[in-house]
């Protein structure tokens, strides 16, 4: 069982508060085991960085909690590599989930190196590009009011349809390989290293079975270079506020 601490929400489901105090992750994991009816979580995560508390103790308090049996294991979510090493140095972090695709590289210039150094896991979450890798989303009209999408920088004019080169880049490759674009997408990912488990997100079964299939799809040398190759997507992902929140 996975599950996280320190976004505090206010109504409506948005987000005002960042505390990641002793007390408040004592708090939160009391509250998130009675609510699941569990006696202890697998994998509790930091889901952002607190820069008013020290790094040093979360993870001491993840530490009092994992001998008390009520967590078993830390990991932490967009942090950076400077974070990591506090962090680890103070009790073991076993995965760091941040966002990673072929739409959003930028982890792999200084935190994936420092996971691999520390031995931790990588959890990329949208390794789909918030659905753009699919191949699916062609036009800025499909995304319903409300979608956050409709306000991202690397949705917006031309950026949306520079990027689109991309996406019929993924699809030309599973055009070869066989399988689907989301499929390749995720086999680029498995390729990367074998520490990497990717979490993408899916309101279908049809899509969860489409997903876990990518795990047999192997691809070529030839194609892995050419998806390593892709020119980098154009814009942020993320608003500036929601990048205020982000390490890496």
């Amino acid at each position: 069982m996975v599950y996280g601490f320190d976004l505090i929400r206010g109504t409506g489901g948005s987000v005002h508060v960042l505390d990641s105090s002793p007390a408040k992750i004592r708090t939160a994991v009391e509250g998130s085991l009675k609510r699941l009816g569990t006696d202890h979580i697998d994998l509790y995560y930091q889901h952002r960085i607190d820069p008013d508390t020290p790094i040093e103790d979360v993870a001491g308090t993840a530490a009092e909690l994992v001998q008390e049996g009520k967590v078993r294991y830390l990991g932490l979510s967009e942090a950076g590599p400077d974070t990591i090493r506090r962090a680890h140095a103070v009790h073991t972090a076993t995965a760091v989930q941040s966002s990673y695709s072929l739409w959003n590289r930028e982890v792999e210039e200084r935190v994936l190196p420092a996971l691999r150094e520390l031995g931790i896991g990588f959890v990329p979450y949208s390794p789909l590009g918030h659905g753009f890798l699919t191949g699916a989303l062609r036009f800025r009209e499909q995304f319903d009011e409300g979608d956050w999408r409709r306000t991202s920088p690397r949705f917006q004019g031309e950026n949306f349809q520079r990027d689109l080169a991309l996406a019929d880049e993924v699809r030309a490759t599973a055009d070869e390989a066989s399988a689907t674009a989301a499929q390749v997408a995720l086999a680029w990912l498995l390729a990367k290293d074998e520490h990497i488990a990717p979490i993408p997100g899916t309101k279908r079964v049809a899509r969860v079975e489409e997903n876990t299939a990518a795990d047999a799809v192997e691809l070529t040398a030839e194609q892995l270079d050419k998806l390593d190759n892709l020119a980098p997507a154009v814009g942020s992902d993320e608003s500036e506020k929601a990048r205020r929140l982000i390490e890496r």
